[in-house]
């Protein structure tokens, strides 16, 4: 039977990370459908029917989705769940705050934060802060799974699948949209950037970050990161934290700036293709598991790479 994957999109542009849990998808069935459920969303559904190995894209498009509440577009789920053994969303803010209310419609154990597909009714997802890894087999008729897009490569297009439209379920009603704030930057965002820079707590406050790690961000084409322990200090927004309970990244390159490397932080970024620490404390953890480690002072180091950088025509 086939695999429906819950589509993360803006109605108008889809999110990298449906290509990524895609991978995943596929890994569990060859026949996979695509749910796009939001409201004049026929952009996002055109970009997933472009998609390598979808088969059918379903388009529920309603009012009621355009802003994603997650019981209205749990219903829809829920509605649609007959013809499918297994839901799949990626482990994003989004696809946690929807799934868990499937799972529990539909009355069964959700599987969260898989890194790799063993068959199509077991799973490897980390447990411990990434410290171990536990294999999981689902006895369930229905199975509702979340990715951990970090671990997959994302499909590419190439595919032309036909599109559908389906009926969205009626409106549930429980919450409301009052607004939003989005935080608008000309750099990648985080999760899906090639290459992050990220500070951390001994970058010593908020306009350090602007001076020392933003030029080379710019220069880099990368995204900017944080530790916990400098968002919990007020230095930047909680929304560039990397780690176990922020984002989960595996650019080309990482590189950690002033971040001691505790278990948390880590977590978020050890799958990065390349690590670089800069640290003047020769002992912290995070030089246990960098390619390439710097001990110095950072406020002078990273005035040196910006200089070198742009030696280099970056």
């Amino acid at each position: 039977m086939a695999v429906l994957l819950l589509a993360e999109h803006s109605n108008s542009a889809l999110s990298g990370a449906t290509a990524k849990a895609l991978t995943a998808a596929k890994d569990i069935a060859s026949d996979v459908h695509v749910l796009i459920a939001g409201h004049d969303c026929a952009p996002a559904a055109e970009a997933a029917a472009k998609l390598t190995g979808v088969t059918k894209v379903l388009v529920a498009d309603a009012p009621h989705l355009a802003n994603g509440l997650a019981e209205e577009v749990a219903a829809t789920v829920v509605s649609l769940a007959g013809g499918y053994d297994t839901i799949v969303a990626p482990a994003t803010a989004a696809g946690k705050n929807v799934l868990p209310r499937v799972a529990a419609l539909l009355d069964v154990m959700q599987v969260s934060d898989i890194t790799k597909v063993v068959s199509p009714d077991t799973f490897e997802r980390p447990i411990y802060a990434g410290n171990a890894v536990q294999t999981v087999q689902s006895p369930e008729a229905k199975k509702v799974i979340t990715v951990r897009t970090a671990a997959f490569a994302a499909q590419p297009e190439g595919g032309s699948a036909p599109i559908e439209s389906v009926t969205a379920a009626p409106a549930v009603g429980l919450s409301s949209f009052v607004g939003a704030e989005l935080t608008k930057s000309d750099r990648p965002e985080l999760t899906a950037a090639k290459i992050v820079i990220s500070g951390g707590r001994g970058m010593g406050n908020g306009e350090n970050f602007k001076k020392y790690i933003e030029p080379i961000a710019e220069r880099l084409g990368a995204a900017m990161g944080a530790s916990r322990a400098a968002v919990d200090a007020g230095f930047v927004p909680n929304d560039l934290q990397v780690g176990q309970t922020g984002k989960v990244v595996a650019p080309e390159l990482y590189v950690a700036v002033g971040i001691s490397g505790a278990i948390q932080h880590l977590a978020g970024m050890k799958d990065s293709k390349v690590i670089v620490a800069i640290n003047k404390d020769a002992e912290a953890p995070i030089f246990q598991v960098a390619d390439y480690g710097l001990v110095a002072d950072l406020f002078q180091a990273l005035p040196e790479l910006d200089a070198e950088l742009g030696k280099a025509g970056l």
